[in-house]
């Protein structure tokens, strides 16, 4: 992992009050290191941490994409019950689900019109509305 990558994860880190340990740089730096805004699952960014050699286990990379969730750093994103996508843009936007790659994009937000909400329940306030389009290949 090259300097820049890390040190860009480090400040991301510690700009949110997030203790930035060893693992949790390095799984920043792959999060944010470069830049751009990525969509991944726990196994891929597991994937990708393992190819650097890092050595990180699946269960740390859940726990820490829980945290960076809990400090506001990463959105999640639930496009069915068993999966989870952590996307690293955080203002208000749609997404595309390729179902069969099981890949997850952003969708141009300049499209998309909600004309309104349903009543929310007594007590309850909105956090947020998650749209998620699905499509498959024709």
């Amino acid at each position: 992992m090259d300097a820049a990558a890390t040190n860009r994860g480090t400040r991301w880190l510690t700009q949110a009050g997030v203790r930035p340990t060893r693992q949790r740089v390095a799984l920043a730096a792959l999060l944010v290191g470069d830049g751009q805004d990525r969509h991944v699952t726990a196994e891929s960014l597991h994937a990708a941490a393992s190819g650097t050699g890092e050595p990180v286990s699946l269960a740390t990379v859940y726990n820490t994409l829980r945290a960076f969730c809990e400090a506001g750093l990463i959105h999640e994103i639930t496009v069915d019950g068993s999966r989870s996508y952590f996307d690293t843009r955080l203002d208000d936007h749609p997404h595309f689900f390729w179902e069969e790659e099981g890949r997850l994009v952003d969708a141009p937000a300049e499209d998309l019109e909600i004309a309104r909400l349903p009543d929310l329940p007594d007590g309850a306030a909105l956090a947020r509305v998650d749209v998620v389009i699905r499509l498959k290949r024709s």
